[in-house]
């Protein structure tokens, strides 16, 4: 919505007119062939221009293959913008992310914050094999009749998984008497041993998931990392769940039907159900969130979403130190969460390449608008200020220590699923930084003071009346748009939270903000996170 800051900050050239973009094809189609997918209609609408030239760009928005293969070799001006960190696999990669999220946990415990520890269990039990197989092994006998999910390290949308109940399935990995465990294959080396197993981890599976209408679900929710020195992440307060087209099951003796457990899009589509064709498998997060709201209350979900930030900082925090930070570099995750029985999110994975590729009408305008805000986050055109606590559809999540929050008072304590009022915020946003620059001009105008000026102040100041905002009206309260169960789930007082229904408006009311993690805990942790 760069259309609204044109509108209200008058500049020749308009600076869109300078942009040029680069733009992979990153969709596959069904005729093997590779496409564009959702961000090129993003680009292209702003108005910047496309360029083939190799290094004649504003923003890259490239497959991470290029990444780990050019961009040591170039030179990147300021400007210059590319949609990965070099080492993005250090929380991507299902391995990695394991051994991150088990070293910090260790130092946390090392140093006796074992409250800060406890914060890292959000993973479930998992083992990379064949290297931790004897772990495997004796975690496995701990859970007779347990059930494990074997997900392969280097592959994505639910290829290569299958579920095991019998140390036997895995016998593949057991490793041989004169197994190389150096012999596995590294970023930037040799194919390994075709003798050597592929690797896997072995993760035990969350057999009591909630469900809702019998189906299981998780959740895709979309981060974006600004720069990891200092760590600044901002959180879409959209995403949406995507579901399994069949009844979930516990049944043993049907572990092979993966399209009862799997919610990947990739396994679903080929369910050929009616209901995957008219909803894509699809549900949005704020639908989500109210669900909960009737079914289990307010608090249940205010601890719920919190912990889902909570996973999303220690997750990051735990790379930070060894993520290699680039001025030219951000980063789109999507993060997949699991919700339990007892409402406990537990992280799958993340992703540094979460598809982009829409199956809706609905998933089209969600991921237009999310790609949107996040290009207007980038700030390419120079209109924000750098200390926007929200940016469309994105807020600020966490900045160099500080978790922030919706404000003191508010019913929810989580952005996330609250209703996105992303075409307003960005009108507003847009007449207060034009306020804000006029304001600016007139003050570096009155303080020239000489005469020989007058004339462009003159000129200035003319140009600035043309885009000053009218002050707004004070927000007016409308017709509470939630179900009556929905309302009669909150606690007392007005039920029209200013989360879900931007007709409420909190005005002035600031943001909570405050040291994360607490003093108390995260002196011992961050001094050895890399190490």
């Amino acid at each position: 919505m760069s259309e609204n800051f044109r509108k209200f900050i008058w500049r020749d050239p308009p600076p869109a007119a300078l942009i040029r973009f680069r733009c992979a094809k990153l969709h596959q189609g069904n005729n093997g062939h590779h496409e564009y997918n959702t961000i090129y209609d993003v680009l292209k609408s702003r108005g910047w221009k496309e360029t083939d030239i190799d290094t004649e760009w504003n923003i890259f928005w490239t497959d991470k293959d290029w990444i780990h293969s050019f961009f040591d070799k170039m030179h990147l001006d300021p400007h210059q913008h590319v949609n990965h960190f070099l080492n993005h696999y250090e929380l991507c990669r299902k391995d990695l992310l394991v051994k991150n999220m088990k070293r910090m946990k260790r130092v946390c415990e090392k140093e006796g914050k074992h409250e800060e520890a406890a914060k890292y269990n959000f993973l479930p039990v998992t083992f990379v094999v064949p290297q931790e197989y004897s772990m495997f092994v004796e975690e496995f006998k701990k859970w007779t009749g347990a059930t494990w999910i074997m997900k392969p390290v280097g592959r994505s949308q639910g290829a290569g998984i299958f579920l095991v109940n019998k140390l036997a399935q895995t016998q593949q990995w057991k490793p041989k008497q004169d197994w190389n465990p150096g012999s596995q294959k590294k970023d930037g080396e040799e194919e390994p041993d075709r003798d050597s197993p592929e690797l896997y981890v072995a993760q035990k599976y969350v057999e009591s998931p909630l469900l809702i209408g019998g189906k299981k679900f998780d959740m895709r929710l979309y981060v974006c990392v600004r720069s990891y020195q200092p760590l600044v992440v901002y959180m879409h307060r959209g995403g949406f769940c995507r579901f399994s087209m069949s009844r979930y099951s516990s049944d043993k003796n049907k572990l092979t039907d993966l399209g009862s457990h799997l919610t990947n899009v990739a396994v679903q589509k080929h369910s050929g159900s009616a209901a995957y064709k008219r909803t894509g498998a699809k549900w949005d997060v704020n639908s989500l969130k109210s669900y909960l709201l009737a079914t289990v209350g307010v608090d249940a979900v205010n601890r719920c979403f919190s912990e889902i930030e909570d996973i999303v900082i220690n997750s990051l925090l735990s790379v930070q130190k060894v993520m290699i930070n680039d001025k030219h570099c951000f980063e789109l995750y999507g993060y997949d969460i699991l919700l339990d029985m007892d409402y406990k999110p537990w992280l799958l994975e993340v992703n540094a390449s979460p598809s982009l590729t829409a199956n809706t009408a609905a998933d089209y305008d969600m991921k237009f608008g999310l790609l949107d805000d996040l290009l207007t986050l980038l700030d390419m055109e120079k209109y924000l200020s750098g200390t926007e606590l929200q940016v469309g559809g994105f807020d600020l999540l966490y900045k160099d220590g500080l978790r922030y929050s919706p404000p003191e008072g508010s019913r929810f304590t989580s952005f996330l699923g609250c209703y996105n009022n992303r075409l307003s915020q960005l009108e507003r946003l847009a007449k207060t930084r034009a306020w804000e620059q006029r304001k600016d001009m007139e003050s570096k105008d009155s303080g020239d003071g000489g005469m020989g000026q007058a004339g462009d102040q003159d000129e200035s100041v003319g140009q600035s009346q043309s885009f000053r905002p009218e002050p707004e009206p004070k927000p007016q309260r409308r017709q509470s748009t939630l179900p009556q169960s929905v309302e009669a789930s909150l606690p007392s007082g007005n039920a029209e939270d200013s989360r879900l229904d931007t007709g409420f408006g909190f005005g002035g009311r600031p943001r909570t903000v405050r040291l994360y993690p607490p003093p108390a805990a995260a002196a011992g942790a961050a001094s050895q996170a890399g190490r």
